[in-house]
């Protein structure tokens, strides 16, 4: 009989959680040690998550026992971009359950951080892997790890069937699915046989932790809370995104250079993105709405910049699985270099299991709110409904209303 596909414990070291949390930290640390903010939870299909809320409880206050050992500061230290002082601070590092609130508000899951965003950034992942571990204990007892496994091969028999050889040689793939995974089992599971078995390129995992374990590349640069921050953190609105992006070339002198786009949605970024940072970063992220038109836009924009767009990557990671990643690289091939974050779709796609739809979004910075309008309307979050207005306005965004 195969493995239970649940550990004891849901998150059991700081490294579990994914690398972009780190790369942000750092830029935190030397850049707005001093800001708050707040975060609060979202369960985007309603589903009803109060029988879960002592279990939930629970295991978030075991976060508070995790710290970095010998080994995991050693691995990080390899990692050229991560600076000492910084690694100092996050061997130092504790989750601070002071700052967070938790229980049932309007018949629903509440929860909510508040704190200094360099204490509180390390919580947004754990806290969704917690959430989503807990409710698949509760469905899904008696679950197996090798139904996670078989439903992998599944997919690998798929892909031999409908990619030639070429293409496989050429298709990148990485595990992007800490957040919402099944467990962390089936997370460590589902790397384990993308890097020994995958017929395409399997290239790494954003998760820091598997990468420690399993001798994978971490992945990670930026999320939308980097330029959601900015618009409160000083420059005038119109300019947040351009302090965001400068902020991050000055961090991290040329490297990490994929840039996230939907925070305003795409033709605002593009808005921003001249020259100079076309020129700085290796590429964009894509997150939300129609992916071959959004990349049809990238290609068309360094083109006018007069930058070869094969010298440039686009990263997809919008509720991807295999077919659709083949799709699109398919659309793109020999225009410009892509690759494919696969989350939910690896780490939580088991038959008779329906994965959640879990945010835990920044909605304050210093006391005032921000937001995302992004590409896709439903992913659009704001407290605030007037800044949302205003933002559209000052970006020239019209509304999709």
């Amino acid at each position: 009989m195969s493995e239970s596909a649940f550990a004891e414990r849901i998150v059991h070291n700081l490294l579990d959680t994914d690398f972009y949390k780190l790369t942000m930290m750092q830029a935190v640390l030397h850049n707005y040690p001093d800001a708050d903010v707040e975060w609060e939870f979202r369960c985007r299909n309603g589903e009803d998550l109060r029988p879960y809320l002592d279990e939930i409880r629970k295991a978030i206050e075991h976060l508070s026992d995790l710290s970095l050992d010998d080994g995991q500061l050693a691995f990080l230290e390899r990692i050229s971009f991560l600076k000492p002082d910084f690694l100092r601070f996050l061997g130092l590092f504790r989750f601070n359950l002071r700052y967070l609130r938790i229980g049932i508000e309007h018949d629903q899951l509440f929860l909510r951080l508040r704190g200094p965003w360099l204490h509180v950034i390390l919580f947004e992942v754990p806290l969704l892997a917690i959430i989503s571990e807990v409710r698949n204990r509760h469905l899904h007892p008696r679950m197996r790890l090798s139904e996670a496994r078989d439903q992998l091969y599944r997919k690998f028999d798929w892909l031999r069937a409908h990619a030639s050889d070429e293409e496989l040689a050429e298709l990148q793939v990485a595990d992007f699915g800490t957040r919402r995974r099944f467990s962390g089992r089936v997370q460590e599971e589902v790397v384990r046989v993308l890097r020994d078995d995958f017929p395409a390129r399997f290239v790494g995992t954003s998760n820091v932790d598997l990468a420690w374990k399993l001798d994978v590349r971490p992945l990670g640069t930026m999320a939308h809370e980097w330029i959601m921050a900015h618009q409160q953190l000083g420059p005038r609105l119109i300019d947040s995104q351009i302090a965001a992006l400068d902020c991050w070339v000055r961090e991290y002198r040329g490297l990490l250079g994929i840039a996230l786009t939907d925070c305003i949605t795409m033709d605002a970024f593009l808005t921003d993105f001249d020259l100079y940072f076309a020129k700085l970063f290796d590429g964009l992220r894509h997150d939300s709405g129609d992916p071959v038109a959004w990349a049809e836009k990238a290609i068309a924009h360094y083109r006018k910049l007069g930058i070869d767009p094969m010298t440039k990557t686009l990263v997809f990671s919008d509720g991807l699985n295999l077919t659709r990643s083949l799709e699109i690289f398919r659309a793109l091939r020999g225009r410009i270099n892509v690759s494919f974050g696969i989350g939910t779709n690896l780490t939580c796609d088991i038959p008779g299991v329906a994965p959640m739809s879990i945010v835990l979004k920044m909605t304050d910075c210093n006391g005032s709110p921000v937001a995302k309008i992004s590409d896709e309307a439903a992913k659009t979050q704001c407290r605030d409904e007037n800044f949302v207005h205003y933002l559209r306005h000052v970006f020239k965004v019209p509304s999709k209303e």
